[in-house]
């Protein structure tokens, strides 16, 4: 799960290593307001892959097959009805969201154009999405493995090809984006076939039919929903208040996020790994086995900071070459770098806590503790640091992180003390 998450921010990270090295900053600038738009439209629908883990895993500790073939039918009809929904309404919301995104008028154009070649991928992203989660719920990482590496690895080559082989700048960089998305959800469609091939058409229809089944996940995915809508709310309104600052600052911002994402998608590999593994273990109720495992995930997700802040530190110097030779893009870059150095130890304990929750189908805590982060500390701060100036959206955006931790660790000690995992997580298929 380390090698697959970390493979995943490499998307964006050669994006913007690539546009950053253009002689015009306007389409790095545009390409960061695009993927954080689609990151609210796409990620905000993340719940599909979270409650998809968390009942994969309940369903393959309790040992039941056909409950988890199941769970990967009535997800995947969900996400792809849902997908063809969003690439059929989005053309009507890009306009205004990228006008509201504080987009500078030389990027609003470019902007739209990424979005709305980007959006025609949506059913495939949200097809993957589930098979992903359906993938890691079953400790199958291999193939999670496998189809991260295949889908980053191909849009390397084709952001090579189109951006700077076609000279199509951000256009190339959405076409790059769709064909590999695409092509991600072909081979995760194949990796999750076989759980079905034992089931016969008549039994697979039943699955799928049942709407009963799909008011539930609904009901059980709601606070997942509330919650990741809230932390891309979080990413946007970081976006959209770099703008003010100017395209160069927009343009830095971009990148150290997108290396902050590739800090988070290492420290997710053990909140994914936790999924799985607390999943299967309250499906089967084993309680010490889930003592054990939120442990020993602990110890290695604060290691795996620690070492991630020390990687950060020591290769300042040749990742903002490699990422940008725009000389305004690079020092601000520098200047904004202490921040980022800070970010995976402040953040380290939120990912681990929601891979615990996301696996006990606690999912209302999730949605509780973030919206106290968001409007009780998130956007107070930066109301309250304003004349900071780009410091202050750093060090909100830092406590913000901080924030999701203590208070979901409060939160676990409460109910690990009252032995309350297990009446409310007790998911039947």
């Amino acid at each position: 799960m380390l090698l697959a998450n970390i493979s995943v921010p490499l998307l964006g990270l050669v994006d913007t290593a690539i546009l950053g090295h253009l002689d015009d900053a306007r389409y790095l600038a545009a390409v960061a307001v695009g993927s954080s738009l689609l990151g609210m439209l796409f990620w905000g629908l993340g719940f599909l892959r979270m409650g998809t883990t968390g009942a994969s895993a309940q369903a393959r500790g309790s040992g039941n097959r056909a409950a988890q073939a199941e769970v990967l039918l009535q997800s995947s009809t969900l996400a792809l009805v849902l997908g063809c929904m969003v690439s059929l309404l989005a053309p009507w919301v890009l306009p205004s969201a990228i006008t509201l995104m504080n987009t500078p008028s030389e990027s609003s154009g470019l902007a739209l154009t990424y979005t709305t070649i980007r959006i025609i991928s949506a059913p495939a992203v949200l097809l993957t999405y589930v098979a992903v989660g359906w993938l890691i719920g079953q400790q199958k990482a291999r193939q999670v493995l496998i189809i991260t590496v295949s889908t980053n690895g191909l849009n390397i080559v084709l952001d090579y090809a189109l951006i700077l082989g076609l000279d199509m700048n951000s256009r190339g960089a959405a076409i790059a984006s769709v064909i590999s998305e695409c092509s991600g959800a072909a081979i995760a469609l194949w990796m999750v076939a076989p759980a079905l091939r034992e089931h016969s058409l008549a039994q697979i229809q039943s699955m799928v039919l049942k709407a009963a089944r799909y008011r539930s996940i609904l009901r059980a995915n709601s606070a997942l929903f509330i919650r990741t809508a809230l932390l891309l709310f979080a990413f946007a309104f970081f976006t959209a208040q770099s703008a003010h600052f100017g395209t160069a600052v927009l343009a830095a911002n971009t990148l150290l996020i997108n290396l902050m994402l590739f800090t988070a998608h290492g420290l997710d590999a053990f909140a994914h790994a936790a999924e799985a593994l607390v999943g299967e273990a309250v499906g089967a109720r084993d309680r010490r086995n889930f003592r054990k495992i939120c442990r020993a995930s602990a110890e290695c997700s604060i290691l795996t900071g620690l070492g991630l802040c020390l990687i950060l530190w020591a290769g300042q110097a040749p990742i903002l070459t490699l990422m940008t030779d725009i000389p305004a893009v690079a020092e601000s870059a520098n200047r904004f770098y202490p921040w980022l150095l800070a970010l995976p130890l402040a953040s380290a304990a939120s990912y681990l806590l929601d891979g615990i929750f996301i696996g006990a189908l606690q999912t209302r805590w999730m949605q509780n503790t973030m919206i106290f982060s968001v409007v009780g500390v998130y956007l107070p701060l930066w109301a309250l640091t304003q004349t900071l100036g780009n410091q202050g959206l750093w060090l909100s955006f830092l406590l913000f992180n901080l924030a999701r931790g203590i208070s979901l660790g409060l939160v676990f000690i409460c109910l690990s003390r009252g032995n309350l995992w297990w009446p409310a997580t007790l998911h039947k298929t």
